[in-house]
């Protein structure tokens, strides 16, 4: 009954304020919200159950009970952040939908938007949750109820354009929402998908990127996974790259050698340098308390990232609030404490959690502690520069001058020392333990402790004289293999990865009559030194490599030729042969590295 009244009442002012239209529609939807009634956009008649609300020429607006979701299993989700919980995503006044969209062959549409026209881009007023490929094509996204109602009104008034060049032909939004169900599978179900894809990469040994094509977590629209008719694409294509590409890998037999499946076993060892016992994304976070000014956060990173694999890890500051609140504990790998300030119980459960699900803690003069362990405060050593005596796992030692927190551990439980282990003391007569190693629980969890700021170097420390300055400076180098060391320990990367060079791109065609075409349609759309420029990255056109080409992230050379191209990891002639399309995936572009394949075509 309330849902048929608000229909009434809204019929009776869109004919007398019909201009009015759009101020309607915001008043509406938030009404429909507020009252959790299900609603609708679409570009065809309504069903016998849905009450039209408005009607814009051959679009209405309606209530009723339309579908929202059917199998998840077909569904890809979009990565979420680490610190973003299912329930969380959409708050009180956040609507969540599905946007359906068609080819524009099928509606018929050919012509371009009238130009008169304010055109609406989707993704500018949503953030995409999930999709599912086919026709229609279907995106799960959440938007505020005003930039809901702002689309809305575009799709009404034909001015909405999807990202993919498709038609949107239906925004349904459903209550009660069965989005957090969704969220939820989309943090497992991407998991286990960016594993299982990099295990296939290693494994069929495809045209490699470099490890800047992997950046910290960013979403890309890729244009593969969201056009109609690339979709179709990749049902052809990816079969035929996966043969070309694999064409040199040997058969093993079940009865291999066993100097083979060591030689297996090492290149799995390599490959999988980022997986970790406990299996979690390789985020690190810093804790700052209520000491988190960006500049303090900077200074931590930046320690961190001259130290571990920065190519394999991500790192985010953990926020106080954040801290009860999101679902780091599952999506992080190490939790790094750096503040003085006392840790609020609460958040002392949260980490104790963190470790007995296989976390790692590392500690920077904070007063965490758990265990065996106990702080014991020594105020002659408050912001003093001391030796300390630091024990490698090679059991060699390290000798280095840092400046001290005032704090010294002292074991607590002398019966259980298999679960404190020393790794620095002060050489003092007392033998004060600076950084201790603690393992929690049976999941690996483990965290090491400092009371010594390790984090710090000498131009950032508030040192009292310039001899402590210059003792500072010179065990600077030592710090940082202390640094790595400790890491190591937590089963972090500290080898840095070898970043290859960038090589030139190769036009290829497995059709000579298509190239032929293709590179006639070129020289029309290139400028005179054959250069075709983006907003990101500019191509260079030429028939053959030039032994002093310039290959950069921002200019990148394109060989024409296809007869002077040569790989061990693709073969034109295999992608050939499995190639089963007429027209679609004769044109390609290949390289051996690259920065992001996401700019090559951008614009």
């Amino acid at each position: 009954a309330p849902a048929m009244l608000i229909t009434l009442c809204y019929l009776y002012l869109w004919a007398r304020w019909g201009p009015r239209s759009a101020a309607l529609v915001r008043s509406t939807v938030r009404r429909l919200h507020r009252s959790r009634c299900s609603f609708t956009f679409c570009a065809r008649q309504p069903h016998p159950d849905e009450r039209v609300c408005l009607r814009v020429g051959g679009k209405v607006f309606c209530t009723g009970e339309a579908q929202f979701l059917d199998d998840l299993n077909r569904w890809s989700f979009l990565l979420v952040s680490p610190f973003i919980h299912p329930e969380k995503l959409l708050t009180a006044e956040h609507i969540a939908f599905v946007t359906e969209s068609i080819s524009a062959q099928t509606e018929n549409l050919q012509k371009g938007p009238d130009s008169s026209k304010e055109i609406v881009k989707w993704s500018d007023f949503c953030s995409p949750l999930a999709y599912k490929p086919g026709e229609p094509f279907k995106l799960i996204a959440e938007a505020s109820v005003d930039n809901f109602s702002s689309l809305g009104i575009a799709f009404l008034e034909d001015r909405l354009r999807m990202d993919n060049g498709m038609v949107p032909h239906r925004i349904v939004c459903k209550y009660p929402h069965n989005i957090f169900g969704l969220a939820e599978s989309a943090g497992r179900g991407e998991e286990e998908k960016s594993r299982l894809e990099e295990g296939r990469e290693s494994e069929e040994e495809s045209p490699r990127l470099s490890g800047r094509e992997t950046g910290g977590g960013e979403h890309h629209h890729l244009h593969l996974s969201s056009c109609h008719e690339c979709l179709q694409l990749e049902n052809s294509t990816i079969e035929s790259v996966k043969f070309a590409s694999a064409e040199n890998i040997p058969e093993l037999p079940d009865d291999c050698s066993s100097k083979v499946q060591e030689e297996k076993e090492e290149c799995l060892e390599k490959g999988m340098k980022r997986i970790n016992l406990a299996g979690k994304p390789p985020n690190i976070l810093i804790y700052l308390g209520s000491e988190g000014a960006k500049g303090r956060f900077e200074q931590v990173r930046s320690v961190l990232r001259e130290c571990i694999d920065a190519e394999s890890y991500t790192i985010y500051q953990l926020q106080q609030e954040q801290v009860l609140r999101a679902p780091w504990i599952d999506n992080s790998l190490l939790l790094v404490i750096a503040t003085e300030e006392p840790i609020p119980e609460g958040h002392h459960e949260q980490f104790m959690k963190f470790l007995s699900r296989g976390g790692k803690i590392l500690g920077f003069s904070s007063s965490f502690t758990f265990g065996g362990v106990q702080i014991k405060h020594r105020n002659k050593l408050r912001k003093v520069v001391h030796e300390l005596v630091v024990c490698k796992e090679d059991s060699t030692e390290v000798k280095l001058n840092l400046l001290v927190s005032g704090c010294v551990f002292e074991q607590r439980v002398k019966e259980e020392p298999s679960k404190v282990k020393t790794l620095s003391r002060l050489n003092n007569a007392d033998k004060d333990m600076i950084i201790v190693q603690l393992a929690c629980g049976s999941s690996g969890g483990e965290a090491i402790l400092c009371q010594a700021h390790l984090e710090l170097d000498s131009n950032s420390m508030d040192v009292q004289t310039e001899e402590e300055f210059n003792l500072l400076k010179m065990s600077n180098s030592k710090r940082y293999e202390v640094l790595k060391e400790i890491l190591t320990c937590l089963g972090l990367s500290c080898e840095l990865s070898e970043i290859p060079e960038l090589t030139p791109i190769y036009l290829l065609s497995p059709d000579e009559e298509i190239h032929l075409a293709f590179l006639k349609w070129l020289e029309g759309n290139v400028d005179a030194e054959g250069m075709r420029t983006s907003s990101k990255v500019s191509l260079k056109f030429v028939p053959f490599c030039e032994p002093t080409g310039e290959v950069s992230p921002s200019l990148m050379p394109v060989i024409t030729q296809m007869g002077s191209f040569s790989s061990e990891h693709f073969s034109l002639r295999i992608y050939q042969q499995h190639l089963q399309t007429k027209k679609l995936g004769k044109i390609l572009l290949f390289t051996e590295v690259t920065t992001t394949t996401m700019n090559l075509l951008d614009g």
